[in-house]
């Protein structure tokens, strides 16, 4: 069973679902045990987690690694958790965020499983794409000491690496209008509409237009809105949720100040999370564009993430943590893929960057070749 069954394996299971990632999060743990690998798992407001440790014990101090994947998926429609084959392409809900990474990650801890320079880390959460921003896996076992010098996550980087991810910040406001008879809505004031307005004002705010040397933009999306309780009546209020991705150059609380100065517009709560960042000259990083160079044609370039991942856990944690994925494409729309010749060059890189590391880490000096920027933003 080569990484791309394994990762067909996977999509079959509807991980947007309770019963689905719990049946899967068996199998998982079935698959590793079977290959002789000590696993544990624990629970997680009833959502499992897989865990297993290889290589040197902790006692020994040596260089230690996180691979950190995630199960769930976002919802779909259930002809898309029947994979299918196209040319390169294996294409279905979760092939590219992140099932084919997790199933050459899982082959990956059985490749370093022998040697005993490093310790290699394996996480399997269920919880990455959760609504519930507030209580995830990785942040709790995070905080409960769950430790490494260096974590990386498998979300889609079409194998570069990801040193940089936006913030998040999370915005519900309301707007008050005027309540009128459906029939005469130019007595009224409609709430929906002001609603819309205000989404337009947030669109065109001095922080939209501000760029960074990965990025050349923040990302603004309105997520959802809600309004009226009667077809026959003018709105008289309305809520919405706007998403903001901002960049790691920007302060949320200013974006916020801006928000609020729109008029007849409340803000009822918001929630932040730190943009990533992590440094080009980090001998991890280094240690991985070397693994990475081993199995690629060309070059593994230093890339920002428009999405937010699991890899702030680590970094709030004093962990420097990046984002390594496959090549793909899709990922969250109707027709997701993975290709399938980068699965077997991503589970090559992560056991030729096991490999390389420590002689990165043994040098006296940093000197060496940056990872160089795609081009983007203000490069």
């Amino acid at each position: 069973m080569d990484e791309r069954v394994l990762a067909e394996r996977l999509i079959t299971y509807d991980t947007s679902t309770l019963d689905g990632l719990r049946a899967a999060a068996g199998f998982v743990k079935g698959w590793l045990e079977s290959r002789e690998l000590e696993v544990r798992s624990l629970d997680h407001d009833g959502l499992p987690v897989v865990m297993v440790d290889v290589g040197p014990p902790a006692e020994a101090k040596p260089p230690t690694v996180i691979f950190h994947g995630h199960l769930d998926v976002v919802p779909a429609y259930p002809e898309q958790f029947e994979p299918r084959v196209e040319g390169d392409r294996l294409i279905g809900r979760g092939a590219y965020d992140m099932k084919g990474a997790l199933a050459a990650m899982m082959w990956a801890i059985k490749d370093v499983s022998a040697q005993d320079k490093v310790r290699v880390r394996f996480i399997c959460v269920p919880d990455e794409e959760s609504d519930d921003v507030s209580s995830r896996s990785t942040d709790v076992i995070v905080a409960g000491g769950y430790r490494g010098d260096f974590a990386l996550t498998g979300e889609p980087t079409d194998l570069h690496i990801g040193i940089q991810a936006k913030g998040v910040l999370a915005v519900r406001v309301a707007l008050r209008g005027v309540a009128a008879h459906g029939s005469t809505p130019w007595l009224g004031d409609n709430a929906i509409l002001k609603a819309h307005d205000a989404f337009r004002r947030i669109e065109t705010l001095p922080f939209s237009r501000e760029s960074s040397d990965l990025f050349d933009r923040p990302s603004i999306n309105l997520a959802r809105i809600e309004g009226g309780d009667a077809f026959n009546k003018v709105p008289d209020r309305c809520t919405m949720d706007v998403d903001i991705r901002f960049l790691p150059t920007q302060d949320p609380g200013e974006i916020l100040a801006q928000i609020r100065a729109i008029p007849d517009l409340e803000v009822l709560k918001c929630f932040t999370r730190a943009p990533a960042v992590v440094s080009r000259s980090s001998p991890y990083v280094r240690a991985l564009r070397d693994g990475i160079g081993r199995s690629i044609e060309g070059e593994a370039l230093s890339i920002g993430r428009d999405g937010a991942s699991d890899a702030i856990s680590f970094l709030e944690a004093g962990i420097p943590a990046v984002e390594f994925g496959p090549v793909g494409g899709g990922h969250h729309g109707p027709a997701e893929w993975v290709s399938i010749a980068s699965l077997r060059r991503f589970r090559q890189a992560l056991g030729d960057f096991v490999s390389v590391l420590p002689g990165w880490l043994e040098r006296e000096s940093t000197d060496g070749p940056d990872l160089h920027a795609v081009e983007g933003g203000l490069a």
